[in-house]
């Protein structure tokens, strides 16, 4: 039967036994109605092929959308539970709470798990159930995520320095919560307090265009005064254009000699990618991986440890100070400038967004304005 239709599904008489539309082989969306004149409950019904057998999920009411909308939220709701079974996944997991979405979402990717372990999880909005989330819940969490300063660094004293949290930050930072509830709600109806996406809308024109730059000459003086124990860190940021925390979580085993092939394995997308290094840089790598065991960190600190955002910062803007060269340089400053020699050598676009786990859209905005030149060979140009 078609439950589309609002005046069809008011006039079915309640049941036990769900009315059911097919939506395609072995997928099917049952209504059972209220008995109390309410919405009445959606269920989904998919055929297990591993079991051969049919699995039932409850899907709720939909009561906080309007009536002509609720049968596209359920059917949605219904083709993803079938998608699950059907691709061996595990349905049996209940997602009740923003938690649980947020949790089931950041599975393979660990950008979208530090921002919920920092925004969400310690927040009250965790706790609230998907099927009673509304756009004021959301807007109250945005307003604590706005008003939580932005860390910056840390001093040697362990003092944290902060500031206040800027629009791109609070775009990127919603960005996980908000992909997170998509996999598991449908959209409300807009302008009203169903309307749960609208609390997540970015802020326009947030994002700065980066205009610190660092050229060869100035890295190298950089470089020059860099203390021994951050220079192989810093000095790989300079030739190759990886986010400083991908490149801080490189081990030893990531890097082939005989290749040259170095394998980045967390960043902020959490897909693997490979890039074929610049003889520089291979050459440094090399050296680095010396001896070591594979799962050692590629870049060791004294002591053994991982190189992070506190142990880095301050080596780097000391190093500055000495060298002369203009204040708010960070480790991205390094990454933005490789970045632009890339781009303004003539490597495309696309190639340049893949090397560096970024998107097309993002190197157009920030690198867009430089001048394309044909230069094929930029990658491997980069030495210092």
């Amino acid at each position: 039967m078609d439950l589309s239709k609002v005046g069809d599904r008011e006039r079915l008489k309640p049941r036990r036994e769900p009315y059911w539309q097919r939506l395609r082989n072995g997928c099917f969306l049952g209504l059972r109605p209220s008995r109390r004149d309410g919405p009445g409950s959606w269920i989904a019904r998919t055929y297990d092929p591993d079991t051969c057998r049919y699995r039932l999920k409850s899907l709720g009411d939909f009561g906080q959308l309007i009536a002509r909308d609720r049968f596209a939220a359920a059917k949605q709701a219904a083709e993803a539970f079938a998608e699950l079974i059907e691709s061996g996944g595990h349905a049996r997991e209940k997602i009740e709470t923003v938690e649980q979405a947020c949790r089931a979402y950041a599975k393979d990717k660990p950008d979208a798990e530090g921002r919920f372990k920092r925004f969400v999880y310690s927040d009250p909005i965790a706790r609230q159930k998907l099927d009673r989330l509304r756009r004021h819940h959301l807007e109250e969490w945005r307003k604590r995520l706005a008003a939580t300063p932005a860390l910056v660094s840390r001093s040697k004293k362990k003092v944290p320095k902060e500031r206040e949290r800027s629009p791109a930050s609070i775009n990127r930072d919603m960005v996980p919560l908000r992909a997170a509830l998509f996999r598991v709600l449908a959209p409300g109806t807009p302008a009203t307090e169903a309307a749960w996406q609208e609390a997540l809308t970015p802020i326009k024109n947030a994002g700065r265009q980066r205009t610190l730059y660092l050229d060869r000459n100035q890295r190298k003086a950089l470089l020059k005064v860099m203390g021994e124990e951050a220079a192989p860190f810093i000095r790989a940021l300079c030739l190759l254009p990886l986010r400083p925390g991908a490149m801080a979580n490189l081990s030893a085993g990531d890097f082939d000699k005989r290749t040259r092939e170095l394998t980045i394995g967390k960043d902020k997308s959490g897909r693997p990618r490979r890039l074929i290094a610049p003889e520089a840089a291979a050459d440094l790598l090399a050296k680095q991986a010396e001896d070591k065991l594979p799962a050692a960190p590629l870049f060791m600190r004294p002591g053994g440890s991982r190189w992070t955002k506190e142990s880095w910062n301050l080596p780097i803007a000391k190093a500055a100070g000495n060298a002369g060269l203009p204040s708010g340089i960070t480790a991205y400053t390094l990454r933005h400038s490789v970045l632009t020699d890339l781009v303004d050598g003539g490597l495309p676009i696309l190639t340049v967004a893949q090397v560096s786990d970024t998107s097309v859209e993002m190197i157009e905005r920030h690198y867009g304005h430089l001048n394309r030149a044909a230069a094929e060979q930029a990658l491997a140009e980069l030495s210092l």
